[in-house]
């Protein structure tokens, strides 16, 4: 109970830096597909012990080398990874996708899991909100993860679209411009 609590504590405080301008990110250029396959290979675990199959599409991009804080882009990559896996259903699938356009380069984290009913979606991103109140208690968590994707994703000037379909599953895409 006091682990949780010091998540919460940690991550309020980071919040609270981000949106009071007190971040400053740490840019340097680093390889995607290298960050996307280093979360794989520090969430496979978790997977594992949930009964969820964990994998990567990564495209061969002419852009793969992308200027982000690494850190704040791993935080953002491992809380949607995180989710996917414990909001998933048993045997289910968790794929994280990179590919891009002319424009954007675009990471995209896709569950088999409960899905988003189409009138919450709007409200995930809120601190402390849960969708599946039952649920997120068997999961545990801080209920701050997506206020922190959100977060991160704006620091790198990044807009994120939610797809997600009730007992079908949820995909959520971070969309960086290549700019």
């Amino acid at each position: 109970a006091s682990e949780q609590l010091l998540d919460v504590v940690n991550e309020t405080l980071e919040i609270s830096r981000m949106e009071a301008g007190h971040v400053q990110l740490a840019e340097a250029e680093c390889s995607l597909s290298e960050l996307v396959l280093q979360a794989r290979m520090d969430m496979v675990d978790l997977a594992d012990r949930a009964d969820v199959t964990l994998a990567c599409d990564i495209e061969p991009l002419a852009h793969d080398r992308v200027l982000v804080d690494a850190v704040r882009l791993s935080h953002v990559l491992t809380q949607l990874v995180d989710n996917a896996i414990k909001y998933n259903k048993e045997n289910g699938q968790v794929n994280v996708l990179v590919s891009e356009t002319q424009e954007q380069v675009v990471l995209t984290v896709e569950d088999t899991g409960i899905g988003i009913p189409a009138e919450e979606v709007d409200r995930i991103f809120e601190r402390f909100y849960r969708v599946d109140k039952s649920h997120s208690r068997a999961v545990g968590g801080t209920g701050l993860g997506l206020s922190i994707v959100k977060h991160g994703a704006a620091y790198h000037k990044a807009k994120i679209e939610v797809n997600s379909t009730v007992g079908q599953g949820t995909a959520i895409s971070v969309i960086f411009p290549k700019s």
